[in-house]
């Protein structure tokens, strides 16, 4: 799909001035976002989110927005171990509710800047090099049969080798001062805490960029769906992130979800040269596999927690 610089630049300018409204105006001042306020926020994002998918639709035609919307609903999926990594994160250094947004705020920036980059230098790759398309398969394929015996996320900031060398080189203060990421003492300027988070943050999403960009390219190669489709999930995150806190619990089996699609997409772009699964037969697929593990985590749970 050839499109015009205007396509790109239009887009860009439109999701900065979505982020600069965000934080600028909606949540200038620190302060613990409600669960009720975080659901608005989530519905907003998935709403702008298919409007998005309309225009792809009559703009492009039916077969580009099934895409958009497979790549969407495949990032939403794995994003969800990464909201979990990110509870966990923000409780291993005790980090009050108040700074979280801003955090994830500037995690989330970082995270479009590095996933663009993925995705630009994934579609190149595949375009040049067509044998790779096999083994970001295995790759994935691998990755979700590792979901499922790994058991359950567990996580050591401590033993992270990025905040071991800023620790070592970087003067860090033992307590945090507000929201602010850095601090003057006595002429000298320290980081905060806070700043350890934001790396580890964006580290962690690094990590999930490594799976979930291949998984997204095994449905299209068109660099403007992957683009789009992955930005958008990645905006509607942090929301999201304050909708799940505290209720994780009841998302148990939905890696098993996750853990089938991957192995789903995996096997697709490995056989892509022998027999191409349709876009359509990947959508419902994808939509299967979400609903009937979040129905199993939801039903299983509460089965668990009314017999006790």
């Amino acid at each position: 799909m050839e499109l015009s610089l205007y396509w790109w630049i239009g887009f860009n300018v439109f999701i900065l001035l979505m982020l600069a409204l965000d934080l600028g105006v909606f949540h200038r001042r620190s302060g613990a976002i409600s669960i009720k306020e975080a659901l608005l926020w989530t519905a907003f994002w998935v709403i702008l989110s298919l409007a998005f998918n309309v225009l792809v639709y009559y703009t492009f035609g039916s077969e580009k927005a099934f895409e958009f919307l497979t790549g969407y609903l495949i990032e939403k999926s794995l994003s969800i171990d990464n909201i979990f990594v990110m509870i966990l994160i923000f409780s291993y250094f005790k980090v009050d509710a108040a700074y979280q947004h801003k955090v994830l705020f500037w995690g989330i920036l970082g995270a479009l800047v590095m996933r663009g980059i993925f995705i630009f230098v994934g579609v190149e790759l595949i375009h040049n090099f067509h044998a790779l398309v096999y083994i970001f398969g295995a790759f994935l394929v691998y990755t979700g049969i590792k979901i499922v015996s790994s058991g359950e996320i567990e996580i050591d900031p401590g033993r992270n080798p990025l905040i071991k060398l800023s620790r070592k080189y970087f003067s860090i203060t033992k307590e945090y001062h507000g929201d602010r990421f850095l601090v003057k003492i006595d002429g000298r300027r320290h980081a905060t805490p806070l700043i350890l988070v934001l790396i580890l943050i964006e580290s962690t999403d690094l990590i999930f960029a490594v799976d979930s960009i291949p998984a997204i390219l095994a449905i299209t190669d068109d660099i403007f769906i992957v683009y789009t489709s992955n930005i958008f999930a990645i905006l509607g995150l942090r929301s999201l992130y304050f909708a799940l806190a505290g209720i994780e619990r009841y998302f148990k089996y939905l890696k098993y979800g996750v853990s089938a699609i991957l192995i789903f997409v995996g096997i697709k772009m490995a056989i892509v040269d022998l027999y191409k699964i349709p876009v359509q037969v990947s959508l419902i697929f994808i939509f299967l596999a979400l609903a009937l593990s979040s129905l199993a985590s939801l039903l299983l749970v509460k089965d668990k927690k009314t017999s006790l």
